[in-house]
């Protein structure tokens, strides 16, 4: 069982603010891992998503579940190899609204891989309960 911080995150994917969207690493294994993300309400994908009743798109839920998966992968890859890149969003489905003052939990399980194209399900949760559940795929990318 390991953890990350905020600055080893930042070594394992290109992501930087205000579109880096995983704030801590609480368990990384070796084909599991669990972060989270919390949203103050001040994120600019808020602001008019609603006025008066701002709930966080489900677009942005799902970004927090790739970047989590390319951490994870960041593990089994080397650099030189490329970038994971999302190239498939399947099933998704949202069970709840996550609002702003909400912290989730994110879990994504590596559930297959062929070449460099890798297989994931996530998983985010809002006070123990399934918010959203998505089938993702990466690929690698060169990203010169």
């Amino acid at each position: 069982m390991a953890s990350l911080t905020f600055e080893q995150i930042q070594d394992c994917i290109p992501h930087r603010p205000p579109m880096l969207l995983v704030d801590e690493c609480v368990n990384l294994e070796d084909d599991q891992i669990h972060c989270r993300k919390s949203f103050s309400g001040e994120e600019h994908f808020v602001q008019g998503h609603y006025p008066g009743r701002p709930i966080v798109p489900g677009v942005i839920l799902t970004e927090c579940t790739a970047q989590t998966a390319a951490i994870l992968l960041s593990t089994k890859v080397d650099d030189a190899e490329g970038v994971p890149v999302l190239t498939r969003i399947q099933d998704a489905r949202f069970k709840q609204l996550v609002k702003p003052g909400d912290t989730i939990d994110i879990h994504v399980t590596l559930n297959d891989s062929l070449s460099n194209a890798f297989f994931l399900t996530g998983k985010v949760q809002l006070n123990g309960r399934l918010a959203v559940r998505v089938e993702l795929a990466c690929a690698l990318a060169k990203m010169d």
